[in-house]
């Protein structure tokens, strides 16, 4: 029996544990409130405060952009026959990360139904390592049509393996028209951070290539168009339900060229199994109408990535035929480089139209015993300027460039553009050297010896004659040529004429303006024009040349020396490797009363420059007398457009602006020419 104090204890411990009860209750209560305060509050934050913003979230989960890149623009020539388009074909690609099992074995399975060549092993091989794993790398490029429904039966088994569409370029002349078209390649790392930095990025999303050279580069921005997109919803596992939005692509623009293919594939049948380079030009104009470099190669192997053999057996060819002779070919001109110093001689007064002086068959410095010696051994007797350029007088050139100097003859033979880039819409174009005391200076300024870097009064005499330091390419001497026909009136070379945008239903058209007029008299144009024009008739160079020509025609022969003879020795041509030979030049324009042509022609180690005359000729009577009528039907002018560009070329050519109905004829005879393209059965590789 409990005592009172062990009722009053029991009592007291009850109270306490009931105390302590409602403490722990309440305790639990707030942790309770708090927890769903919190839970309201992180509600309401979600629901309420960032509503707008995860419902957007949630829509861009739901909805995506798809970009779609655009259509390249084509290349057409002067009569809308198609040189650079683009086709559709199925491509069997491969998402390495995506694959179950091993890849070898994926490729192996694949051979079942689809013929993988080693071609296509080691190109694929080069895009595992350019590519990344969750990127699509094509295998086979242009499945065949059976090839592409053989496997798409059978894809449900290969996971990570797709058959896409795909737009193909193509360049159906080959290599006749690869070193100035150029290619597209694939967009490299190089590239991207170029895009990048440019903030061009966006402008190429879904795109995969790239022009890599020739006009392809140069006119990339108007080739390349711009990207559309599609607006899609999709489901939780990412496929596609519906289709919200589509903006299309915009297709890239078109470059009509002022060249003929059909004159383009007369020079490259008149350069078949030589190599140099040949290259025509409208005086009137500066269009480009022949453009060949020999010997070539086809870009057709550049689009999708050359292989490692390929590569290595064009690159290491001694041919060098990725080498663009017209623009990046650097050679001593030789004598054909002799009217135009006539020009900086009757310019600078050192000599008149009338004036004669001895042209013996050696001259000699003053106080000099070496002997400098003409290609004649007995000489020309006496000469004015006139007759030293039909018969290519040497020691006339000797004597008087000697006394002149430098210092006075530069000037002048930089008006014609010798010496600087001529401003061709193709990139990469070399600048060549015109000489300058300037110039030896800068080339040889880390010679310990300083007469090395002095210019040797010397040296003149072997630059009078186009040899010396003299380096100029043919695309130089072409223009040089056409800007001395044209009486100094200067036109930039180009490749394209116009530009028609498919979208705006518009053409641009590069303007033919002239950049400059030389500022020289018209009397001494027309002295060493007709000094030229003797070149081809009884007495001078190239008169077998200039035989039966039923229009007047000017040119000029050279032989440019690649090693130097000793003193007292005889050139031999037997003697010396192919390599070591001459090179053979021929300028020329027609007709000489208003010229529609001006040509420069060089056959590298092939020999006298007379060898080079007949090509031009040729040349020149297949464009006067085959094709002048229908180029002058053709010249009509495109109405042009308002199209904004970076290009240099049309910015200083003023694009002009013409209305739509003008279009129609070109657009029509562009269409036209698409689906027959006139000639292409010759040449297409």
């Amino acid at each position: 029996m409990k005592t009172p104090r062990q009722y009053k204890q029991t009592a007291h411990d009850q109270a306490a544990q009931q105390k302590d009860f409602w403490l722990r209750l309440m305790v639990a209560f707030v942790l309770i409130v708090i927890f769903f305060a919190v839970l309201l509050g992180r509600f309401i934050y979600l629901q309420v405060i960032k509503h707008d913003e995860f419902v957007a979230k949630a829509t861009s989960n739901r909805i995506s952009l798809i970009p779609t890149a655009p259509t390249r623009g084509e290349v057409v020539d002067v009569n809308g026959v198609v040189l650079a388009h683009n086709y559709p074909a199925y491509s069997l690609e491969i998402v390495p990360s995506n694959l179950e099992g091993k890849i070898d074995d994926t490729i192996e399975a694949l051979r079942n139904y689809v013929d993988i060549t080693e071609a296509d092993l080691r190109r694929f091989k080069k895009f595992r390592a350019e590519f990344r794993s969750y990127e699509k790398i094509p295998l086979k490029l242009k499945l065949a049509p059976d090839e592409a429904a053989r496997l798409a039966s059978q894809l449900y088994r290969f996971r990570g393996v797709e058959i896409n569409a795909r737009t193909f370029r193509e360049y159906p002349y080959g290599q006749l028209t690869a070193h100035f078209l150029g290619y597209i390649g694939r967009i490299s790392d190089r590239d991207q951070k170029k895009l990048d930095e440019e903030n061009l990025a966006s402008l190429y999303r879904g795109s995969t290539h790239i022009g890599k050279s020739g006009l392809e580069s140069y006119y990339e921005r108007q080739l390349h168009g711009s990207p559309g997109y599609q607006e899609v919803e999709k489901d939780a596992y990412g496929n596609v339900v519906r289709v919200l939005k589509t903006v299309p692509a915009k297709t890239g623009q078109t470059l009509r060229l002022a060249m003929d293919i059909r004159l383009q594939q007369e020079a490259d049948r008149l350069m078949s199994g030589r190599r140099g380079a040949m290259v025509a030009i409208d005086p009137q104009t500066g269009g480009i109408l022949a453009f060949v470099s020999k010997p070539s190669f086809d870009p057709n192997l550049f689009i999708d990535g050359i292989d490692t053999e390929t590569w290595k057996g064009l690159n290491e060819d001694w041919q060098r035929p990725l080498i663009n002779r017209v623009t990046q070919g650097l050679y001593p001109p030789g004598s054909t480089f002799k009217p135009f110093m006539g020009m900086a001689l009757l310019e600078s007064g050192k000599i008149t139209q009338s004036t004669v002086i001895p042209a013996p068959g050696a001259w000699s410095i003053p106080g000099s015993r070496h002997q400098f010696r003409d290609s004649v051994r007995s000489g020309h007797g006496s000469a004015n300027l006139s007759k030293a350029i039909q018969v290519s007088s040497d020691t006339f050139f000797y004597r008087l460039g000697y006394e002149l100097g430098i210092d006075k003859t530069a000037p002048y033979l930089a008006e014609f553009g010798l010496g600087s880039p001529t401003g061709i819409d193709l990139p990469n174009e070399y600048r060549g050297v015109l000489p300058s005391k300037e110039w030896k200076a800068k080339r040889f300024a880390k010679s310990k010896n300083p007469s090395a870097r002095e210019w040797q009064p010397a040296e003149m005499v072997s630059v009078s004659i186009g040899q010396g330091y003299n380096t100029y390419t043919p695309l130089q001497m072409a223009h040089a040529t056409a800007s001395l026909a044209n009486d100094g009136v200067v036109y930039r070379p180009h490749m394209v004429k116009e530009l028609l945008d498919h979208e705006r239903r518009q053409i641009t058209l590069i303007e033919p303006k002239p950049t400059r007029n030389i500022p020289f008299k018209y009397s001494n144009f027309e002295y060493v024009k007709q000094g030229m024009v003797k070149v081809l008739r009884p007495g001078g160079t190239a008169w077998r040349v200039g035989a039966g020509l039923p229009y007047n025609m000017g040119g000029k022969t050279g032989t440019a020396q690649v090693v130097q003879i000793k003193q007292g020795q005889s050139y031999n041509a037997a003697a010396l490797a192919e390599q070591h030979r001459d090179h053979a030049w021929f300028i020329a324009f027609a007709p000489v009363e208003k010229p529609k042509i001006a040509i420069a022609v060089i056959l590298e180690n092939g020999g006298w420059g007379a060898n080079a005359a007949p090509l031009a000729r040729s040349l020149s009577d297949y464009y006067l007398l085959k094709l002048n009528a229908g180029a002058a039907g053709n010249s009509q002018t495109a109405t042009p457009g308002a199209l904004t560009t970076d290009n240099p070329l049309l910015a200083g050519n003023e694009p002009t602006t013409k209305s739509m109905p003008a279009l129609s004829a070109f657009q029509a005879a562009y269409d036209a020419a698409r689906q027959v393209s006139p000639g292409a059965a010759d040449v297409r590789q």
